[in-house]
């Protein structure tokens, strides 16, 4: 072997070992630095009580049966400061200083009362969920989409699980 051929030798075995690694990596490995990951947080909406039971009479009796709860399906727990809940009206909730834990599920009640490891209020004093027509937005602390529930002719509860919304 003369020793012009070990330099090219070496060379050719680094770019096919360099091409083998490349062609092994998963997909999103791969993805161009200027592309987005799809966005996957484990915290869903997973059930809501639009119209509260009963007379609505704006009382905090009548405000807090009308909830949303909010479940991380995920084993780690989820910072939600400065996410926001909000409806189609604009009404908007922003979490302040609350950790999900993982496998949990944390109740959003409209009227006025002591946040707790599993309640927590929006302090309003009005309703924010419309009985006829409405849409549940969680969005996280950069303002991005994590999941939505609406309702119209069916009710908010009846919902399927897939992303593609109602069944």
């Amino acid at each position: 072997m003369s020793s012009r051929s070990i330099p090219r030798i070496a060379a050719a075995t680094l770019a096919a070992g360099a091409a083998l690694g490349t062609s092994t990596l998963p997909a999103y490995a791969q993805a161009s630095p200027h592309q987005a990951l799809p966005y996957r947080s484990g915290v869903v909406i997973s059930s809501v009580q639009y119209d509260s039971p009963g007379f609505d009479d704006r009382s905090n009796y009548s405000l807090n049966p009308e909830w949303i709860d909010v479940t991380n399906t995920f084993r780690r727990s989820v910072n939600l400061d400065s996410w926001t809940l909000s409806d189609e009206d604009g009404h908007t909730n922003t979490f302040r200083h609350y950790r999900l834990v993982g496998r949990s599920t944390v109740r959003v009640h409209t009227g006025i009362g002591r946040d707790t490891f599993r309640n927590v209020y929006q302090d309003r004093r009005n309703y924010v969920w419309d009985n006829r027509s409405d849409t549940a937005t969680l969005r996280n602390d950069y303002g991005r989409f994590v999941d939505e529930i609406s309702c119209g002719s069916r009710r908010f509860g009846d919902r399927d699980r897939d992303r593609d919304g109602w069944r």
